[in-house]
Order: C-alpha cells, then sequence, then structure tokens
C-alpha cells in the first residue's frame, strides 16, 4: 500500500487546484473532483500487525446502549443522593448515594461511597459501601472496592483491589445429587 503526502497536489491540472489550499492530513487532495484520498500515517496498513491487548485485560463487559445515562463529571460532587431510574451511571468524579439500577461505570478518577444494586458494575477507581451486583462485577487493575460486596460474576484484573465481606450469591441450577447416592460415593 502506498502513502503519498502532498505529491498530488503538483500533478494536477491548474484547472482543478485553483482556488485550494493545500490539503490537510486526512484530506483530499483532489478537492470536490473526487479521487483517491491522502491516507494519514495514524490510519494502519494491511501490512501492520493487529495487537491483541485482550490477554492482559479483562473481557470487556457488553453495556446496553441506550436509556437514561447520568454521568457525574471530573470535580463534581454528588452527595446525598437516592438515583432512581437512571439504566447507566458513569462516575468521574465523587458521588455518595443510594442506587438500584442496572449499570455503574467508576472511572479511575471516580469514587463512590454508598449503596448500590446493579446488574453490571465496571470499576476502575473506589467504590465503598454496599455492593450487590446481580449479574458481572469487573475490576481493573486501577480499581479498590472495599465493603459488603455480593456478586454473581467476578472478573479482576491483575493489581485491582476487593476486600471486605464478599460473597458470590449464584445459585447452583444443578439437581441436587441423591443423598443415598452421595453417601455411597463418600464411602
Amino acid at each position: 500500500m502506498a502513502l503519498h503526502f502532498g505529491k498530488r497536489e503538483t500533478e494536477q491540472p491548474k484547472s482543478l487546484n485553483s482556488g485550494m489550499t493545500t490539503p490537510r492530513y486526512g484530506q483530499s487532495a483532489t478537492g470536490a473532483s473526487g479521487g483517491s484520498q491522502a491516507q494519514t500515517p495514524s490510519q494502519p496498513s494491511a501490512s501492520t500487525p493487529d495487537l491483541d491487548l485482550s490477554s492482559s485485560a479483562p473481557e470487556a463487559t457488553k453495556v446496553p446502549e441506550g436509556g437514561s445515562k447520568l454521568t457525574v463529571g471530573p470535580n463534581i460532587k454528588l452527595k446525598g443522593v437516592e438515583i432512581t431510574d437512571c439504566d447507566t451511571l458513569v462516575v468521574e468524579g465523587l458521588v455518595e448515594a443510594t442506587m438500584d439500577s442496572r449499570v455503574i461505570q467508576i472511572a479511575q478518577q471516580g469514587a463512590f461511597k454508598g449503596s448500590v444494586e446493579i446488574d453490571i458494575a465496571e470499576i476502575r477507581g473506589t467504590f465503598e459501601g454496599n455492593l450487590t451486583v446481580r449479574q458481572k462485577l469487573v475490576i481493573y487493575a486501577t480499581g479498590k472496592v472495599t465493603g459488603k460486596i455480593r456478586y454473581g460474576k467476578v472478573v479482576i484484573e491483575e493489581g485491582g483491589q476487593l476486600s471486605g465481606d464478599i460473597e458470590c450469591t449464584v445459585v447452583s441450577t444443578a439437581k441436587p445429587a441423591n443423598k443415598q447416592h452421595a453417601m455411597a460415593l463418600a464411602a
């Protein structure tokens, strides 16, 4: 794959180039007349190998798009509230609240104190309090979770911290074994 930087403009006939400015990276040197576009250096070429970073990070949880979303930005403090009817809460600042929702995402600089019942939690910052995650709790390398923690599934990236009263709440779907059969196996 060939990269062309700036040469196209000089190869154009004067009639197509009149009134045009020098193209910037990523812009077409041919203007409105069509033709090929110059490729920016940041675009990967076909010969560039793809990097697989998934082996060092926990599998990204697919967060459903849409619904109501509340973002508490950096340097924002939200204290003493009950958050309701919010599908996704993104915490980049400080939140002290109670919440029952679907998804919480705490950014690396974010902190949450309080009580949460949630479907999916992704923690890159700090959580302190009561956390009940009905489906999946993901703690990234920079994440720190302390308090009374209940979860269905948990993924902790190397460096992530989890401490306190911790319990897995997944109920086994397997049928209980026959007690007589289990006793025979134990003997």
